[in-house]
């Protein structure tokens, strides 16, 4: 190997490194990268705001079966959960006492339709979907409505049901997203 090689080998691995210990210096002062369709692609922030209605969070799925299809399906990934689940970023759309149904053409919060929430009969591989049957349901205070708000073909709410406020882990503000 010439000396030319062994110097560009030598500054690609020192850069590699660099970025390495960057990045895990910016996600350990709050830094998300959301590279799912189920928010708005780009950096997020943790935050201590509370969660509520209108605030995105990143949250563990529980280890039910719906979930445990999720990820044989892909439609989640491996990660640092229970059970082995990787961290879901989804939009509060719901919570404490609000009314929630779920229908064939839709996702209600109070009466009100959510965009983008009618459930599909089948994902994009033609397999049938698991749905969250509700004719009216409202949320105790220990419970989320979680949808996406970017995908009408996001796995959220309408096929989950309703999350445990316990399951959120932070509260994530967009710093720059596409």
């Amino acid at each position: 190997m010439n000396s030319t090689a062994m110097k560009l080998g030598a500054w690609s691995a020192s850069l590699g490194a660099a970025l390495l210990v960057l990045g895990m210096a910016a996600h350990v002062a709050g830094a998300r990268v959301n590279s799912s369709r189920s928010i708005p692609l780009g950096l997020y922030w943790t935050s201590s705001a509370p969660v509520a209605p209108g605030r995105y969070v990143m949250f563990c799925p529980p280890q039910i079966g719906v979930f445990e299809e999720a990820r044989r399906r892909g439609y989640i990934g491996a990660g640092f959960c229970p059970g082995g689940y990787g961290y879901m970023m989804k939009k509060v759309l719901g919570a404490g006492d609000d009314a929630v149904s779920v229908g064939p053409d839709g996702v209600r919060v109070n009466g009100r339709l959510l965009a983008h929430s009618a459930p599909l009969a089948t994902d994009g591989n033609q397999r049938p979907m698991a749905r969250y049957q509700a004719d009216r349901y409202i949320l105790s205070e220990y419970q989320l409505l979680l949808m996406a708000d970017a995908n009408p073909r996001s796995f959220d709410a309408r096929y989950f049901g309703p999350v445990q406020r316990a399951q959120v882990k932070t509260v994530i503000v967009p710093v720059l997203t596409w």
